[in-house]
C-alpha cells in the first residue's frame, strides 16, 4: 500500500490509466519496448506487470517489471518517494530480495508526468521496478517455521536500515501519517464509514485503551540513541558527548530529529506494512522432503516512515493472523523471529496486544472509509475486512492476559530448540 496523510484526498487521486497508456509511458519514459502488459490490484496507486521484448545487448537486464503510477497526492512528494526508492536500492545490495529501480531514458529514478488519468490532466510520478518472484504469503498456509521467518526478517530490516544514510531522510518523519501505528487516534475522523455498529464500539474502544495505555507509553519505547542540543553544540550521547567527536557523529549516525532544544535521532525506521500481500514466498525442500518457503520478495515502501522496533513486529504479527487457521498462536513465532534479530523491551512486550489491536483498527477503518470514495476498488480494499473483525473480537473476547501468555510462552519455546 502506498498512502499519504490525508486519505480522502488521496483516494480520489488513484490513477486510472488504460493498459495502451501505460504501455506507451512505459516505451516513452523508460525507453523500452513493451510485448505484454496487465494491471496489478492496489490501494491508492496504480500498478501495471510489464514485459518486454529483450534486445541483443541488454540480455543481463530483467524482462518482467511493475510499472507504478503514484496517485496525485503522493505525486507531490518526489523526495519521499526518492527516498523509498533508495531504500529499496539499499537493501537490495544489502542482500534482501527488494526491487531493483530501472532508470529512465534520462537517467532518472522516477519521472513525473501531466496527463489525463482518468479525472483530469494531473501530475503522476512514475517508477519501473524489477518484478520479483514467488507467491504472496497470504497464499501459502502459515507454518511455525513460516512465521518464524517473516519475524526474523522484520527484525533484520529495521536492523540493517539504522545503517541507511540519505541526505533526505528526514521526509520520513510523517507526523500525521495515517498509517504510522502511533496515530491511531486519528481514525476518530473516520468512524462514520464504520456507521452506528458493534464494529464501531469496538475501535471507540480500542482507540480509548490506545490513547490511555500506549501513548503514554512512548518515552519508554526505547531511548533514543543520539541527542544533539541545538543551545551547546553538544552531542549528549555517552559515545558522542565530546565536542571534538561532532563530525564523526554526524557523519556516522546521520540524520536528525528536532525537538525543543534538543535534536533526537529516532531508533528506527520501520517498512511499515509487513502484510501477508507485500511478503513473496518460494518453496525449497528441506532435508526431512516436506516443502518449507523462503523469502524471495519484499513489496511496497509506501508506508514508511520513523518509528519503533516493537510497532514493526506489531504490524507484521496483525497481518500473519489474518489468514492463519490458528491466529492466537502466530504471534508468538513472529515475535520469537523478531527477537533472535532485536529483543524487545518488557515495556514494548506489554504494548504488543494493544498495538496489535491498534493496526486491526487502522486497516480495517480506512478499508471501510476507502470503499465509500472507491467502491470498484472494494474487493481488494476489504481483503483485510473479511477475517479482520473476526480476529479483532477474538483478541478482545480472549484478553490482554490470555493472549499474552500463549505469545510469550511460544516464543520462549524457541530458547530451548523446541518450538510450539
Amino acid at each position: 500500500m502506498s498512502h499519504g496523510d490525508d486519505q480522502q484526498s488521496q483516494a480520489l487521486a488513484k490513477p486510472t490509466f488504460s493498459d495502451v497508456q501505460a504501455s506507451a509511458l512505459v516505451e516513452s519514459v523508460f525507453g523500452l519496448k513493451v510485448s505484454k502488459i496487465r494491471p496489478l490490484p492496489s490501494y491508492d496507486d496504480q500498478n501495471f506487470h510489464v514485459c518486454i521484448s529483450s534486445a541483443k545487448d541488454t540480455a543481463d537486464e530483467p524482462t518482467e517489471y511493475v510499472l507504478k503510477i503514484s496517485n496525485t497526492e503522493s505525486s507531490r512528494s518526489p523526495e519521499l518517494i526518492e527516498v523509498q526508492s533508495h531504500v529499496s536500492m539499499f537493501l537490495r545490495a544489502a542482500g534482501f530480495p527488494t526491487a531493483s529501480v530501472h532508470p529512465t531514458a534520462g537517467g532518472h529514478l522516477s519521472s513525473l508526468v501531466s496527463i489525463d488519468g482518468g479525472s483530469g490532466v494531473a501530475g503522476y510520478l512514475l517508477r519501473l521496478l524489477s518484478y520479483l518472484p514467488g507467491t504472496p504469503v497470504a497464499e501459502i498456509p502459515s507454518s511455525p517455521q513460516l512465521l518464524y521467518e517473516v519475524g526474523r526478517l522484520a527484525g533484520r530490516l529495521d536492523e540493517t536500515l539504522q545503517k541507511f544514510r540519505h541526505p533526505k531522510l528526514s521526509h520520513l518523519r510523517r507526523e500525521n501519517f495515517i498509517w504510522n501505528l502511533k496515530n491511531v487516534p486519528l481514525l476518530e475522523k473516520y468512524l462514520d464509514a464504520l456507521d452506528q455498529s458493534r464494529n464501531r464500539e469496538i475501535v471507540i474502544q480500542v482507540i480509548q485503551l490506545f490513547k490511555d495505555e500506549i501513548l503514554t507509553k512512548l518515552r519508554h519505547f526505547r531511548e533514543c540513541k543520539i541527542g544533539f542540543d541545538s543551545t551547546s553544540g553538544l552531542l549528549i550521547t555517552a559515545e558522542w558527548r565530546c565536542p571534538r567527536n561532532r563530525k564523526r557523529a554526524e557523519k556516522e549516525l546521520g540524520n536528525f530529529m528536532f525537538a525543543r532544544g534538543l535534536i533526537f535521532l529516532l531508533v528506527g525506521v520501520n517498512h511499515g506494512d509487513l502484510n501477508d500481500h507485500n511478503i513473496l514466498v518460494e518453496p525449497s525442500k528441506s532435508a526431512f522432503g516436506n516443502a518449507v518457503y523462503h523469502v524471495s520478495g519484499i513489496l511496497d515502501f509506501g508506508d514508511m516512515s520513523y518509528g519503533y522496533y516493537v510497532f514493526e513486529v506489531a504490524i507484521t504479527i496483525m497481518y500473519m493472523m489474518i489468514e492463519s487457521k490458528s491466529p492466537l498462536h502466530v504471534g508468538g513465532h513472529v515475535l520469537a523471529g523478531f527477537e533472535s534479530v532485536i529483543p524487545l523491551t518488557p515495556v514494548e512486550r506489554s504494548a504488543l496486544f494493544l498495538l496489535v489491536c491498534g493496526r486491526f483498527c487502522q486497516s480495517l477503518v480506512i478499508a471501510a472509509h476507502s470503499c465509500q470514495l472507491h467502491p470498484e476498488n472494494k474487493d481488494y480494499l476489504m481483503i483485510t475486512a473479511k477475517t479482520g473483525w473476526k480476529r479483532l473480537q477474538e483478541m478482545l473476547d480472549m484478553g490482554r492476559k490470555a493472549v499474552e501468555e500463549i505469545w510469550f510462552e511460544t516464543a520462549r519455546s524457541y530458547d530451548s530448540g523446541v518450538s510450539m
